[in-house]
């Protein structure tokens, strides 16, 4: 019966969900207290199957709680796949997951960040702004850190205007680095500009090594765009 289940969950058949269902009412009680690795909310929510977790959310919300090895819960993967109607659902039963960390110590948002999935991301901000200000687990790094390093621009943009404190705007990870010296270092131009045209980001912070971010370019691999990015800095 619970392989059954999980083809249902593979496949997003409802049908097939609610026939298993009628047949072994508790089949959903079962799965929660058995601890398997993955439940079918999960596998739903990884493969965008909308209706099946809305049918199973309404059976079973408690399964929005559950968490795999790695610590993914079904709201982690969603945001990570960019789902955003499977993340408004499961927000609406428990918006407490957006401050739930993966293996990893991550939250959902730092993965809708990473993958730039903006309107995922504004849903998860929209129903918990504080789990936009919590760094990875372990590492200090923010998730506008996180916006930078995989060169998420729409993303930095969306944090910023929305959420854009001076303090938040110029956290600074382990190694003492803001995000503009994360910018000049991969020489992200775009976002360079963004930053001190439409922040509050202080253009001569030091890091860890008493380096500013001009700094950071003079010691840079040499590159065609060095000229524009020292005379954007300089300004």
């Amino acid at each position: 019966m619970e392989r059954m289940l999980f083809e249902a969950a593979v496949q997003g058949s409802v049908i097939s969900l609610v026939a298993l269902l009628q047949e072994d009412p508790l089949i959903l009680d079962r799965v929660i207290v058995n601890c398997f690795n993955e439940t079918p909310l999960r596998v739903a929510a990884m493969l965008g199957h909308k209706d099946f977790v809305n049918e199973i959310l309404c059976r079973k919300p408690e399964l929005a709680r559950d968490v795999n090895s790695r610590r993914s819960s079904p709201l982690h993967l969603a945001s990570a796949k960019g789902f955003v109607e499977i993340v408004q659902a499961l927000l609406s039963v428990n918006s407490e997951m957006c401050l739930a960390r993966d293996r990893d110590g991550r939250n959902p948002l730092h993965l809708a960040a990473i993958k730039g999935h903006v309107d995922v991301l504004k849903e998860l901000v929209r129903a918990r702004p504080h789990a936009a200000r919590v760094t990875v687990e372990y590492s200090g790094v923010t998730i506008l850190h996180l916006c930078v390093n995989h060169n998420q621009l729409e993303a930095l943009k969306l944090l910023v205007e929305t959420l854009g404190s001076d303090e938040f705007v110029n956290s600074k990870d382990d190694d003492g680095n803001t995000i503009l010296h994360l910018a000049v270092a991969d020489k992200q131009i775009q976002t360079i500009n963004f930053l001190l045209t439409s922040s509050t980001i202080e253009v001569n912070a030091t890091n860890a090594n008493g380096f500013t971010a001009a700094d950071v370019l003079a010691q840079s691999r040499r590159d065609v765009k060095d000229k524009n990015i020292r005379l954007i800095v300089r300004q």
